[in-house]
């Protein structure tokens, strides 16, 4: 994947997302969600809805963010659970309730419901959201539910996370990460391990070999004159 072209076609007049120009912080973004779905092998339509839905989530930043209020009036917006903790909205796709957080924490091999923070980071809010839109942690529906080529139902596929809030605009979204993806060559594929290197088979032969035991050296004829005359000369004791 030709990633500076990615960001040309971003860049574009022709796209819906960013505008002329991506900040730092943007590119960051969207460099850990591509390096995470080349990683998984996610195809190029699921690839763009998952950007546009970032894109949305985080108010344009692709950074994670906590959600604005940190739940203040709604049910999970007071200390709950054995850590007393609150579990608002965290991420690149807010992940809220106590039960969501054990459920990716268990999912994903992390104290999540111990320490929620940890989801502000950006690896692991990029694993929660790719996993959560995946296997529909959100809402009870996935990626697969909508945008399984060579169906492709973006408008739809916004209830993975919310809904129908603004779906029209998430999926004009999407349209242009594809494009974006498409004009880089996205393949959609993980990389494929290198293959093992086969033994040598002459290799293999010498280290399987018994090991060398040479003969104690034969000792010369000069040897044997000089203790010949050691002993003679060796004075009486």
């Amino acid at each position: 994947m030709d990633r500076s072209r990615f960001y040309a076609h971003l860049r574009s007049a022709k796209s819906r997302a960013f505008g002329k120009s991506l900040a730092s912080g943007q590119v960051a973004g969207c460099e850990r969600i591509l390096d995470e779905a080349q990683r998984r092998g996610v195809n190029i339509y699921q690839l763009a809805y998952i950007l546009a839905t970032t894109y949305h989530e985080t108010a344009h930043t692709m950074r994670p963010i906590a959600e604005y209020g940190k739940g203040k009036g709604r049910s999970y917006g007071q200390p709950r659970g054995p850590y007393n903790q609150i579990y608002y909205g965290r991420g690149y796709v807010q992940l809220t309730h106590l039960e969501n957080y054990v459920k990716a924490g268990k999912a994903l091999g992390l104290p999540l419901a111990e320490f929620p923070v940890m989801a502000m980071e950006p690896k692991t809010a990029a694993m929660i959201l790719f996993q959560g839109m995946l296997d529909g942690w959100f809402t009870g529906k996935s990626l697969g539910d909508y945008i399984n080529p060579p169906h492709v139902d973006y408008v739809g596929a916004r209830r993975i996370v919310n809904g129908t809030d603004r779906a029209d605009l998430i999926a004009a979204y999407a349209v242009s990460f594809e494009h974006a993806l498409r004009a880089a060559g996205y393949l959609g594929q993980a990389p494929k391990p290198k293959p093992a290197i086969p033994p040598d088979p002459e290799l293999e032969a010498i280290k399987n070999l018994p090991p060398v035991r040479f003969p104690p050296p034969k000792r010369g004829v000069l040897a044997g004159i000089t203790d010949l005359l050691l002993a003679i000369f060796r004075p009486w004791r």
